[in-house]
């Protein structure tokens, strides 16, 4: 056990160095690009966001690029959901494993905010008898797109690492912003029955200047623990052939808010029918979550539900996937 303290030490000191660079974490209030905060995947949402140590599809380069290690030959995924006021993000997620060098993967993440009527002062008025608020008749359609390449090793058979470098680009209709964003991660399997600790760091780069005022990307630092209380081998509680009940722990420390807890749990019957559950904790609106997945042969559906509180519509995310092993 000292062991894997005195290893997973090394994993945080490695990570605190590459995420400050000099921009130690601040409470500035406000980030560039927040589209790159919002998940779209639906294990992952379902498990309340416990997820830098669970991670083991193509989805982890949005959460943990060293998780593609768990890849072991080709996985594809693809999420979809209608977030706030109309919002959509759509993600896909392709890794690939070549033996003796890596897992590589590409990735594009897309949000459209939809079509907004444009409005200006000097339209204000009465048209015979009908007020008009401002309306020109011409619409905007603003969006923003990510696309990103990331590799993944294993650097023994416990440790791993992952890298990923996307484009990032959000168009506004009257100014348009693009930049290049890094994220890294580490994957620690203890070894310790079935005890795994992640941790990640995500959307480093540099600041993005509207106009006149400079803005720094929403950078997260996360650390992740996971471990089975049910399953075949590994279990922390008891051992089961049909059963598997796997617990998350997640700690996120994101550049504009306080520290950000996450808990999950993962139910699944004969790796047949998933069950799952969550909540954020400290979040202005967020917390409960709750998901279902179900898993046949090479293909598998998740679905998850997020609470919004009182004054938001609900989350649903749908996430479809597929792997040949």
């Amino acid at each position: 056990m000292r062991l894997i303290l005195k290893n997973f030490i090394t994993v945080i000191i490695v990570l605190t160095i590459f995420s400050s660079n000099g921009l130690p974490f601040e409470k500035v209030g406000t980030t560039s690009f927040q589209f790159l905060k919002v998940p779209t995947d639906a294990r992952a949402t379902g498990m309340g966001e416990a997820y830098t140590a669970v991670v083991n599809t193509a989805d982890a380069v949005f959460w943990n690029p060293a998780a593609l290690t768990n890849v072991k030959n080709i996985d594809l995924s693809f999420s979809y959901l209608d977030y706030l006021l109309d919002v959509y993000h759509a993600s896909l997620s392709f890794a690939y494993n070549v033996d003796g060098i890596g897992t590589f993967a590409v990735h594009a993440l897309m949000t459209d905010v939809g079509k907004i009527e444009v409005t200006s002062v000097d339209a204000l008025g009465y048209v015979g008898d009908t007020y008009n608020p401002g309306l020109t008749g011409e619409t905007i359609n603003p969006g923003a797109l990510a696309v990103g390449l990331s590799f993944a090793r294993e650097l023994t058979d416990k440790f791993s690492f992952g890298l990923t470098s996307k484009y990032v680009r959000e168009d506004l209709d009257v100014k348009a912003k693009a930049t290049v964003v890094f994220d890294a991660g580490l994957l620690y399997r203890t070894g310790f029955r079935s005890l795994q600790l992640g941790a990640a760091v995500k959307h480093f780069g540099p600041e993005v200047k509207y106009v006149d005022e400079s803005y720094p990307l929403p950078q997260t630092f996360t650390i992740g623990v996971s471990g089975y209380l049910l399953s075949p081998e590994g279990a922390f509680w008891m051992p089961s052939n049909n059963h598997r009940l796997l617990l998350a722990y997640d700690l996120s420390h994101p550049r504009d808010y306080t520290q950000q807890h996450h808990v999950g749990l993962e139910y699944s019957f004969m790796d047949l029918i998933v069950l799952r559950g969550g909540y954020k904790f400290n979040y202005d609106e967020e917390g409960f979550t709750f998901g279902f997945g179900l898993t046949r042969n090479f293909i598998r559906f998740d679905y998850s539900y997020a609470d919004f509180g009182e004054f938001f519509d609900a989350i649903h995310r749908f996430t479809v996937g597929f792997k040949m092993n």
